[in-house]
């Protein structure tokens, strides 16, 4: 974990874009990527943000996040969101915490809830190895649950399927049949489908130049999937998932960076 200073935070990038993934996707968004992650998921593909970054104070990524903000509201609808004080639903663009792993860094939570405080619609996207309890109650937390291919499913911290709301979001990231057939079962296991909206996410393959050499290796038996063939198992098997591809992979090129 990174030693925490006070009122910092060390970042990756922040930038505006479409939000690519979850039941948010296609909306503006606001992505704030913090530094570091204790997980190496073979199929990870912002290894980049493992180490890279640059320590920022609270108020300054608060003034960053505004500024992008700036041209989604013209001044007499700024001044009536701020006479009304409106639901966080109502505003765009999204704000997204990702990394990384943003909850390695302690300052994570009273940034979320600074942004939550500012009328933002607060998604967080964490990678299921760390306790979500202590998250606003306000933020979208988008949760991973790591199957069988990452070389992470170890790591998942099962504590947390209790802390899901109706208003947070569980991700599968497949890869293999092996993964589907391992979600397919823990969803009817544990009955996720009543707690939270479910997403089954195709893991894009890596490019060589995107693969890092500290990424676990998939472990052995395990036979790719393709999008299609993973779209028409959800629909033979009838699951209660959303499939989602990485929208900004098919909008820019799948190593661009700041989309």
């Amino acid at each position: 974990m990174l030693a925490p200073m006070s009122d910092t935070l060390v970042v990756n990038e922040i930038y505006l874009s479409l939000q690519g993934e979850s039941t948010f996707a296609g909306l503006p968004c606001i992505f704030i990527r913090l530094t570091a992650c204790d997980l190496r998921c073979s199929y990870c593909d912002t290894a980049y943000a493992f180490t890279a970054g640059t320590r920022r104070s609270l108020a300054e990524i608060r003034r960053e996040v505004r500024r992008l903000a700036r041209p989604f509201a013209p001044p007499a609808a700024r001044r009536a969101l701020r006479a009304r004080r409106p639901a966080a639903a109502e505003r765009l663009p999204l704000v997204e915490l990702t990394g990384g792993e943003p909850l390695l860094q302690k300052n994570s939570l009273p940034l979320l809830r600074a942004l939550c405080d500012d009328h933002f619609t607060v998604l967080l996207e964490t990678n299921g190895a760390r306790d979500i309890s202590p998250v606003d109650p306000r933020v979208r937390r988008i949760v991973d649950l790591k199957c069988p291919s990452s070389g992470e499913a170890a790591r998942n911290r099962w504590e947390n399927l209790a802390c899901l709301r109706p208003t947070d979001q569980l991700k599968f990231v497949i890869a293999s049949r092996q993964d589907y057939q391992w979600a397919k079962a823990c969803i009817a296991r544990r009955q996720l489908a009543a707690r939270c909206p479910l997403l089954f996410s195709w893991a894009q393959p890596l490019a060589p130049a995107q693969r890092h050499p500290a990424l676990k290796p998939v472990p052995p038996g395990h036979t790719p999937l393709s999008r299609r063939e993973l779209a028409e198992a959800i629909i033979a098997d009838a699951l209660p998932v959303r499939f989602q591809i990485q929208l900004h992979k098919v909008i820019w090129a799948p190593a661009a960076r700041g989309v």
